[in-house]
């Protein structure tokens, strides 16, 4: 991989599609996306990938976002949720049974759909 990171949808999810396969490729524990946050007090949106598995951290209505979400994606499935109890929110296990831009795609819309980010909102690879 050459660059890093990405600020409108097409080069975001060409971005996602190309850790992916790199991640892939290097056989790495984990592929990592980082959001930028919207104002200090803002949580930054993240996911990991690993194993065909997409990890996330999300509220109670972001869960229902991303529920509705894989609505469009049927090869796509809730695999595990995990609500600690000295934790707020949810950390959602997404079994992700597609080829790399698929994948891409709907993290892309996960950020934008679920965690709300803007159009233009920049995402970069932290770990491949």
């Amino acid at each position: 991989m050459t660059r890093f990171d990405a600020a409108t949808e097409e080069p975001r999810r060409e971005l996602f599609a190309d850790a992916i396969r790199a991640h892939e490729e290097r056989e790495s524990a984990f592929l990592t996306v980082e959001t930028e946050t919207q104002d200090e007090e803002e949580r930054s949106p993240w996911l990991q990938f690993a194993d065909g598995i997409l990890n996330v951290d999300c509220t109670d209505d972001e869960l229902d976002r991303v529920k509705e979400l894989l609505n469009d994606y049927p090869a796509f499935r809730i695999d595990e949720l995990e609500s600690p109890e000295d934790v707020d929110g949810t950390n959602v296990r997404i079994a992700a049974r597609a080829d790399p831009e698929r994948v891409a795609e709907f993290a892309d819309r996960l950020f934008t759909g679920v965690y709300e980010r803007p159009a233009d909102y920049r995402a970069w690879i932290a770990a491949v």
